[in-house]
């Protein structure tokens, strides 16, 4: 049920696009749908921020694994375990950049013997990568669609991914990038028993309906194609609040009723760690423990007692034990 209820889903939503585009629906699905859904990723997405942005750090406890600044003869790590701002950020650069955490994943493996060994393993870094940069390039591709004039990086960036230069029209690198990168990611959920006992249907959910998204839109560049004219003015009519609906095929709907569901559905989801990770107190914290003292605000006020105060106390007591008086 993990792997055929988020599979269902995605086959719903493609037939529910469909059956609306032949029932003649355009404007249900070519406008209110994309609206509702926007209006559901603003409102989730800065509910989410929100929520993290007012909850109170007290701690210092950023996740590190390298030496912590301390005395001037001991060498810090700057980027493992900054102890300023400048290093924070590059840590944050990194780790948003080019998943420097994930370079350092292991896997564990029972041996013979039996005997525990770990080795090193860049699968989930590779594969990640691919992925998300490969959607990073195609979602700054299609602000073809969004803006007019276009802008001047979008040119370059098609150039850059058309590189190779074959079929007709240009075949784009990032399309089958990241199509690999999704079914690495999903057959390492799948075929890992580890992984396919802890995953659910909520980790198979987003990559499916991601992969559905690459593989409609590859079909209406490669196979069914639509009127591209006609689309960016669909799609700037829906930008302008000016709104129409259009005849323009069935794939096309199927494409943005499936992104339409991936926006309503990004802010309640695990997606939403593209803007959580900013807000990690185990990663945007500066590791300066021992240098400024970091004081819950929540703890109650307790009245400390000295051993000043406790001598003069018991002080006759403690003179008559012959025990030594400070205050002697």
């Amino acid at each position: 049920m993990k792997l055929l209820a988020p599979l269902v889903a995605v086959f719903a939503l493609a037939a529910l696009a469909l059956g609306g585009a032949a029932a003649g629906q355009y404007y249900l699905l070519g406008v209110v749908i994309p609206y509702v859904a926007f209006a559901l990723f603003l409102f989730g997405f800065s509910y989410k921020i929100y929520g993290w942005a007012k909850t109170p750090v007290p701690f210092n406890i950023p996740t590190t694994c390298g030496q912590q600044k301390a005395l001037p003869w001991i060498k810090g790590n700057e980027l493992e375990a900054p102890s300023s701002t400048l290093g924070v950020l590059g840590r944050m650069a990194l780790e948003v950049l080019v998943f420097r955490s994930l370079f350092r994943n292991t896997k564990a493996n029972l041996e013979p013997g039996p005997d525990l060994s770990y080795e090193s393993d860049k699968s989930l870094w590779l594969f990640g990568l691919l992925f998300h940069w490969s959607f990073l390039l195609i979602f700054l591709r299609h602000y073809r669609f969004f803006l007019e004039p276009v802008p001047f990086f979008v040119g370059f960036l098609e150039k850059f991914d058309g590189l190779l230069q074959i079929t007709l029209p240009t075949f784009y690198l990032t399309d089958a990038l990241i199509l690999l990168g999704i079914s690495a990611l999903f057959a390492r959920r799948v075929i890992s028993p580890k992984m396919r006992y802890i995953s659910l249907a909520a980790d198979y959910f987003p990559l499916m309906l991601i992969g559905a998204i690459a593989l409609s839109g590859m079909g209406m560049r490669y196979l069914h194609k639509v009127d591209i004219a006609l689309v960016k003015t669909h799609i700037q009519g829906l930008i302008t609040f000016h709104p129409e609906a259009h005849v323009i095929g069935a794939t096309f709907y199927v494409h943005l009723l499936l992104v339409s569901a991936l926006a309503a559905y990004f802010p309640f989801s695990k997606l939403m760690h593209m803007g959580g990770v900013f807000f990690s107190p185990t990663r945007n914290l500066a590791n300066d423990s021992r240098v400024n003292r970091h004081i819950n605000p929540w703890n109650p006020q307790i009245k400390i007692r000295t051993y000043a105060d406790y001598e003069a106390d018991f002080k006759d007591k403690m003179k008559s034990a012959g025990i030594p008086l400070d205050a002697d």
